[in-house]
């Protein structure tokens, strides 16, 4: 369990997902047809930051059209391909591209990360297991990073750091987890963790010490206080969701 500062998620936009970002983004350079903006994306290997398909392009393409953020100027056709519509981005949309680009540059955002949940978790597996999985992370991590860095020395012969950063990014968060799973693993190889033995044995034998056990029960209590005033028909709010009326 951990606090932090991060907002649980930004204003809502008319058009929300990262893929209309992008459309935006590459419409700021110059119009271009929907086609072109893919190959665009994909040469830059955006497409490893942001989830890339022609289906889903095209409606966030509509939409944004939909909602005024950009426009249709003109339909080219290029010998015998299909007749495609090129885009420019509006002023309306030049103004949503700025203050989207700002609230994400700017404002951390509470994101649920799958291998945090798996670690808030932990102890629902036992301490070999953990360990045996956490080492296979280990030596995936080391095979990506070497992979990517490998990557990110080609794509720089090519094209400008600038239109790289966001590699230059996750490559510098491998590593920084990488470093972090090397040091827990560790900890469990020699036994060192905070709490292993209590572990180990709740797994080994279904029993907590009954300090843990209390300490367990007063937190669940004191949780289960801080929500009475809530029927018990009423779900739980998720991220990003209203609270139920």
């Amino acid at each position: 369990m951990r606090a932090g500062t991060a907002t649980v998620s930004g204003k809502r936009r008319k058009v929300s997902s990262l893929l209309a970002l992008a459309v935006l983004a590459q419409l700021a350079e110059h119009p271009m047809h929907p086609y072109e903006i893919a190959a665009t994306l994909r040469s830059r290997g955006k497409e490893h930051s942001i989830k890339l398909n022609y289906g889903s392009l095209y409606t966030v393409v509509d939409n944004l059209a939909k909602h005024g953020l950009i426009q249709a100027v003109e339909a080219r056709r290029e010998g015998r391909r299909p007749e495609r519509t090129v885009y420019r981005l509006t002023e309306a949309g030049q103004a949503e591209l700025t203050d989207w680009m700002t609230e994400l540059l700017s404002a951390p955002v509470k994101e649920y990360p799958q291998f945090e949940a798996a670690l808030s978790l932990l102890p629902a597996v036992g301490p070999d297991q953990a360990l045996d999985s956490l080492r296979q992370r280990v030596s995936i991590l080391e095979k990506s990073i070497t992979e990517e860095r490998a990557q990110l020395t080609g794509l720089l012969t090519v094209l400008p750091q600038l239109v790289l950063l966001e590699t230059e990014y996750h490559l510098r968060m491998q590593q920084a987890e990488l470093e972090w799973v090397r040091g827990l693993v560790s900890e469990l190889e020699s036994g060192s963790l905070p709490g292993l033995a209590d572990w180990a044995r709740w797994h080994r034998t279904g029993e907590l010490r009954s300090e843990l056990a209390d300490i367990s029960a007063a937190a669940v209590a004191e949780a289960m206080s801080g929500g009475s005033e809530r029927t018990s028909d009423q779900p739980v709010s998720g991220p990003g969701e209203e609270p139920p009326r």
